[in-house]
């Protein structure tokens, strides 16, 4: 069972029942954090006894959102590969170098963690019909598991997202709407009909538990190493649910008592066309100011702003890193590495992060001996349309 107690707003720590339907923090305009009891988990649960289990995110069920294992709803997401690179890693003189492929996932991306998670959740508290924007993954993740659970699904998404992206999304039945616009029109759009339909609206960070299947990437990968987490993990950054998710996980871990206080330094990487969160990293602001005439391949990562940029800077501050950009062309040099040095089918994303890693070996910033994780966070199959 769910060992979830409430949810917290991480600004003020007002406390919401985690039993009722919520959205967001309404005074701090900030998302909530799930809270578990880990005091008691510590005492009755072991890693070991989570690394026997059948393989998936719902083996760390105690640590997720959903009370009653019938509303689970699962396509077989997580328990992805690490796997070593080190043709690459001899290149940039590295010792220990590693990409988390997120690839495998059911939807082809790490987006299907978090709405296995979410509408998971949403189910068990009675929604039945949901709306999102999206640049692309996230829609069709949802729109996929809407239909595996009967659920009415509203996508909406920019005109110019990938074609494989709106092919998924009409494939499974939902409701597509094309937006004139990037995702921030997208959002708006979406969060009018919301308001208008009674739609609950799964947009990142506005509900509180798609970063609960995210951070499943951190377990895993605390797992992976041994409980002794890497030195360095490479991130490409939009919305940053992944990257919070990963530390709100590690912090967890430490309340149970199954690692130590030691974090990996984490490098948010953006496109040079669309890199707000590395323009406040860089001019130490406390908010991400709305980057303007977005522009990079990496549709993904194409997000003007993120609505959980406290969040993220504090994450990336606290671990001690940094963010860096990449152009376009050294995202394609990259995804053409990884396909050809080691047999990795990265999509754009994910390539943005071995252009991030290479600018920052460039600069001296990682010593030889760090381990280094790089996320691809999907199939590289999905730009080839």
């Amino acid at each position: 069972m769910s060992a979830l107690i409430d949810l917290a707003c991480p600004e003020c720590d007002q406390v919401y029942d985690a039993d009722q339907i919520q959205t967001i923090c309404e005074g701090c305009d900030s998302p909530l954090w799930a809270r578990y009891d880990l005091e008691r988990l510590a005492s009755e649960l072991d890693r070991e006894r989570i690394s026997r289990r059948p393989k998936g995110v719902w083996r760390w069920h105690e640590l997720l959102p959903v009370r009653d294992p019938a509303y689970r709803i699962t396509l077989g997401e997580g328990d992805t590969s690490l796997i070593s690179a080190p043709r690459i890693a001899e290149e940039l003189g590295l010792k220990s170098l590693f990409v988390k492929d997120e690839g495998p996932n059911p939807t082809g991306t790490f987006k299907a963690r978090g709405m296995a998670v979410a509408l998971s959740r949403a189910v068990e508290l009675g929604l039945r019909e949901f709306v999102i924007p999206t640049a692309g993954n996230a829609g069709g993740a949802l729109a996929i598991y809407a239909s595996r659970a009967g659920l009415e699904t509203h996508v909406f998404m920019p005109v110019d997202a990938p074609t494989v992206n709106q092919i998924e999304v009409r494939m499974s039945g939902a409701d597509l709407r094309l937006v004139d616009g990037l995702i921030d029109l997208a959002g708006r759009q979406a969060t009018t009909e919301a308001q208008a339909n009674g739609w609950f609206n799964m947009t990142t960070f506005k509900e509180p538990y798609r970063v609960e299947g995210k951070k499943t990437m951190g377990f895993e990968l605390a797992e992976a190493f041994g409980w002794d987490l890497p030195e360095v993990i490479i991130y490409p950054t939009g919305g940053g649910t992944g990257l919070v998710g990963m530390w709100k996980s590690f912090d967890e871990l430490e309340t149970l008592g199954w690692i130590d206080g030691r974090r990996p330094r984490l490098i948010s990487v953006q496109a040079k066309g669309c890199a707000p969160i590395v323009k406040a990293l860089e001019t130490e602001a406390d908010r991400v100011a709305p980057w303007e005439n977005p522009t990079t391949i990496a549709h993904g990562i194409r997000t003007p702003g993120a609505y959980a940029d406290r969040l993220i800077l504090k994450a990336v501050r606290e671990s001690g890193g940094l963010g860096v950009t990449v152009t376009d062309e050294q995202i394609r040099v990259a995804q053409t590495d990884l396909a050809q040095q080691e047999g990795i089918m990265a999509c754009l994303e994910g390539a943005a992060t071995l252009a991030g890693l290479r600018r920052i070996v460039a600069n001296g910033w990682i010593n030889s001996d760090d381990r280094v994780v790089l996320f691809n966070t999907g199939t590289g199959l999905k730009d080839l349309s």
